[in-house]
């Protein structure tokens, strides 16, 4: 595929920034079939295809997957760890966190995560590689095993930063390149409260700046169109692999577009193609009749980053107040699209 000579000119810019010389021997482990999978795979599980948000640019999940890599990289020079966040979504399905909000687990949205070491031991290019390069299996399927990769928010490592990054980047235009290459250059690794590093800020003004966006998008995770649509789509693929139309493992071998045709000819596509078409969620405090609706809350994405040495929260005032609005936005009311029914 030659994934790195496809890609967006603006991703290719922004992973200059992650890292401006990207290792050469990084592209051999995103070129495996295993990695390319996800290539397409969008990372707005699935919003992008309704005209309910609008999108600067196509970001995928391999896209995501290799700028954490390029983070932790960046930061550790470490191939383990570069590697643990290379894979630490290989195991993602069509739809991404749609399929946690299947399983019922819209709020933590890790329930495919233990199905990462099998994925990565079920390629046989990766495991080549990984031999090839003396690496054990158990040094790269967990991530959270490395506190720059992974660790529990309000914390900052790779995945949160590079996710907020490209959010607001490709979604919600919040950030441009120049923002992202400011903030970056701030970060350094630190020590954090249980003397683990941690990525963390130099300049007060940039971690207050970093925790006013993140708080914001946060909210916007959470707002009526993600909770609508995560369920929603949930709903019209459990509903398919009941009536036996999709297999689960369809979710992981088929391209989204392809699972896409299917729910178009399913009896499903009318509600789908107006899903795609609308412009806005409407919210009632009572359950609607007669239409389609949600009752849904999903994970709270919560960032309090440190800044030299300390949570940014305890210094500063105005990045406490940008947090607590975020953390008091209340995820209520029942969720409908005028004229969506599911068929039964």
């Amino acid at each position: 595929m030659n994934y790195l000579k496809q890609l967006n000119p603006i991703i290719r810019s922004y992973f200059a920034i992650l890292e401006p010389d990207f290792p050469k021997w990084l592209e051999e482990y995103i070129e495996t079939p295993a990695m390319l999978r996800s290539a397409s795979i969008s990372d707005s599980c699935g919003i992008i295809y309704t005209k309910l948000e609008s999108y600067n640019f196509f970001y995928s999940n391999l896209d995501h997957s290799v700028a954490v890599a390029l983070i932790i990289w960046h930061f550790t020079n470490d191939k383990k760890q570069t590697l643990a966040g290379l894979f630490h979504d290989i195991a993602t399905p069509v739809f991404k966190h749609c399929i946690d909000v299947m399983n019922g687990d819209g709020e933590r949205q890790e329930s495919l995560e233990l199905l990462t070491s099998q994925f990565i031991e079920g390629s046989p290019e990766i495991m080549k590689l990984l031999s090839r390069d003396s690496i054990k299996l158990e040094d790269v399927d967990n991530y959270h095993m490395y506190p720059i990769a992974d660790n529990n928010s309000p914390r900052l490592a790779a995945d949160r930063l590079e996710y907020s990054f490209s959010n607001a980047l490709s979604r919600y235009s919040m950030l441009d390149l120049d923002d992202i290459r400011e903030l970056y250059k701030d970060i350094e690794i630190e020590e954090n409260e249980d003397g683990l590093p941690e990525l963390g800020f130099r300049t007060r003004q940039l971690a207050r700046k970093f925790v006013k966006i993140t708080s914001e998008m946060s909210v916007i995770y959470r707002n009526e169109c993600p909770r609508y649509s995560t369920r929603f789509i949930a709903d019209i693929l459990k509903g398919l692999e009941l009536a036996g139309e999709i297999r689960v493992r369809d979710l992981f071998e088929k391209k989204e577009s392809e699972v896409i045709d299917i729910i178009e000819v399913s009896k499903y596509g009318a509600a789908f193609k107006k899903w795609r078409e609308a412009k806005v969620v409407k919210i009632s405090e009572t359950e609607p009749k007669n239409v389609y609706w949600v009752n849904e809350t999903l994970k709270v994405r919560h960032i309090d980053p440190l800044f030299n040495g300390k949570r940014i929260s305890k210094v500063c005032k105005y990045a406490k107040r940008y947090i607590n609005k975020n953390l008091s936005y209340e995820m209520s009311g029942y969720l409908y699209i005028p004229g969506i029914k599911l068929a039964s």
